[in-house]
């Protein structure tokens, strides 16, 4: 994303805060093969860029893997699955978002999980959520491979294709996506 300008108070690029997470994504994909995304932005820059993201984020202390990703569909769109429903992991990556205010390293796995379409709640949604996450939409396939909107992870089709027909993960190991950047300001 560029032609952005950072917002008056804005830290300069080279003095951002940085930290590292492991943190998991989740494909929450309906019966009509819909799947579930938000509209993200980065509101210290102007033009205010906006890219759709999975719900998930970072694991917690004291937490597994499928806790962190359990507890990040409740909160994010009110949905209480179980560990037994989610599937994979299907993918894995190491993803840089630079953003106007911080730079973000994560250790990203993607889990699927099929399940009835419902009214998504962001009750639980933080301050910076209520903030930065602007909508979401229940996105098909067509729809994804026609938009010219900024999809995050840009594979995402890619992982969608490691569920079979039948919603399990194909037998392999995950697909390792390498290193990637996903950024509204470079890391530098």
């Amino acid at each position: 994303m560029t032609g952005a300008l950072p917002v008056l108070g804005a830290p300069d690029p080279d003095e951002r805060p940085r930290n590292r997470r492991r943190a998991m994504r989740v494909l929450l994909v309906d019966r009509e093969d819909r799947i579930l995304l938000f509209r993200d932005s980065d509101p210290g820059l102007t033009p205010v860029p906006v890219f759709w993201i999975t719900p998930g984020g970072g694991v917690d202390p004291g937490e597994t893997d499928l806790q962190a990703a359990v507890r990040e569909v409740a909160e994010e769109t009110g949905l209480a699955i179980t560990e037994d429903e989610l599937v994979g992991p299907l993918a894995e990556r190491v993803v840089v978002h630079g953003y106007s205010d911080v730079v973000t390293t994560q250790d990203e796995q993607f889990w699927f999980v099929r399940c009835d379409g419902f009214e998504v709640s962001t009750a639980g949604h933080t301050e910076v959520e209520l903030a930065t996450m602007t909508a979401h939409h229940w996105w098909t396939r067509t729809e994804l491979g026609g938009t010219t909107e900024e999809i995050w992870p840009r594979d995402l089709l890619a992982i969608l294709d490691r569920v079979t027909a039948d919603d399990t993960a194909v037998a392999e190991a995950p697909l390792a996506l390498g290193d990637v950047d996903e950024s509204t300001v470079a890391p530098a």
